[in-house]
């Protein structure tokens, strides 16, 4: 009870304009209307349900990509959070998705086995480019990104991930509470399970886990584990001899698992790392919880920030929101909410779902018909590209170019 009182007692002393969103617009969301880095879309329909999501930019050039794909027949969620650059992350999130539903098409079903398989693709296609470019531009060799991928199907949710975004289901527990449990494993070594693990792997190579001040660090350079690119860390030819390879010291094989979805579950939310660093899994599922539904994914990055700008007392900064200002006091942030309705997990959407990427306002049907287009395959072939046509060096005239990335604000 102190703690609830110490907080309203700050809150009255200092004037409301000094923190970030605290004011309430007209849908009782946080504010943040004249945010040019902010982007939202406060309530889309999907597969079963209703979804919200947001991003904010907090890095000079956002390293963050968010996309939701919702189909007649489930749903797709994505979350690639870059480091070293948006080049991997951009392409991942080009990529990943139509790998998966290229996969499952093939296949006639999504299962674990399609969601590693689509990975193991998005990998070997950047590393290729990697590979073309890096007499160009080394710098490309180490940029990488965690990604995180959510799928519904059937009345089962998919998630799978590399590095540190996070999905966490808020489902209804004792006494008709919310509780928060996180479906994903945290690929970083501040978790000591994780660094157990890559020495365990690495028992030539005491050095493979490092302080690096107050954080943990894989050879001194970075938090996480696995990852799509960072080749440097990957391949010797692209290390360009300043970290002496002897094999692999970053994975690309993500954590998979599956859940049958239940009467008790809400929703769930995807995150980029710059969430969960500020929000813990309580606090995020608490706020989902208890406010509406339209503009929810905002008033989740919103409220981190705020957290970002009492932590330092920095709400003058934080006010300026220019791009780069804001990175010494959070990262880059990316959050998905999948509302679940369980009345409308056996039915069809009566109309195509819309794509949607952050900070871009795409108005494209959605490509998310697996069934559907095994069973029309013939009369595809007459509209849509072969998959010899789609290929990473040959984008369609909808998407935008892998390796030349268009700007995100």
């Amino acid at each position: 009870m102190f703690r609830w009182l110490k907080r309203i007692v700050l809150v009255c002393c200092r004037p409301l304009s000094r923190y970030v969103g605290l004011s309430s617009g007209e849908d009782g969301v946080l504010g943040g209307e004249d945010l040019p880095v902010l982007w939202h879309r406060s309530l889309e329909k999907h597969s079963c349900g209703e979804f919200s999501c947001a991003m904010v930019q907090a890095n000079q050039v956002c390293e963050d990509y968010g996309h939701v794909e919702p189909g007649r027949e489930g749903t797709f969620v994505g979350v690639y959070d870059g480091h070293g650059g948006h080049d991997a992350s951009r392409f991942a999130c080009d990529n990943l998705s139509r790998h998966l539903i290229t996969l499952a098409r093939e296949k006639g079903t999504i299962d674990e086995e399609v969601l590693n398989n689509a990975f193991a693709a998005t990998e070997d296609g950047f590393l290729s480019i990697v590979e073309r470019e890096f007499h160009v531009d080394p710098g490309i060799a180490s940029t990488g990104c965690c990604c995180l991928v959510g799928v519904i199907w059937k009345r089962t949710l998919y998630v799978a991930n590399l590095g540190d975004c996070r999905a966490v289901l808020g489902h209804i527990g004792r006494f008709n509470r919310i509780v928060a449990e996180q479906l994903t494993n945290d690929h970083n070594v501040r978790i000591k399970d994780v660094r157990d693990e890559l020495r365990a792997l690495h028992p030539d190579n005491p050095n493979i886990v490092s302080r690096v001040g107050s954080s943990w660090c894989v050879k001194g350079i970075i938090k996480v584990t696995r990852a799509i690119g960072d080749a440097f860390l990957k391949k010797p030819e692209f290390s360009l001899g300043a970290i002496p390879l002897r094999r692999p010291v970053l994975r690309a094989d993500p954590s998979v698992s599956s859940r049958n979805l239940q009467a008790v579950d809400r929703f769930v939310i995807f995150a980029s790392a710059g969430l969960w660093d500020l929000l813990s899994n309580e606090e995020a599922v608490q706020i989902v919880h208890t406010y509406p539904r339209q503009g929810i994914a905002k008033r989740l990055v919103l409220s981190a920030m705020n957290v970002a700008a009492r932590a330092r007392k920095k709400y003058d900064e934080l006010m300026n929101y220019d791009k780069g200002v804001s990175r010494a006091l959070h990262d880059d942030i990316t959050v998905v909410v999948i509302f679940i309705d369980h009345e409308m997990l056996n039915d069809e959407l009566t109309v195509p779902g819309m794509s949607v990427r952050g900070f871009v306002d795409t108005h494209r049907p959605s490509h998310f018909n697996i069934e559907q287009e095994v069973a029309t395959e013939s009369e595809l072939t007459e509209t849509e590209p072969t998959e010899s046509e789609l290929t990473e060096s040959e984008p369609t005239e909808t998407e935008p170019t892998e390796t030349e990335p268009t700007e995100t604000v």
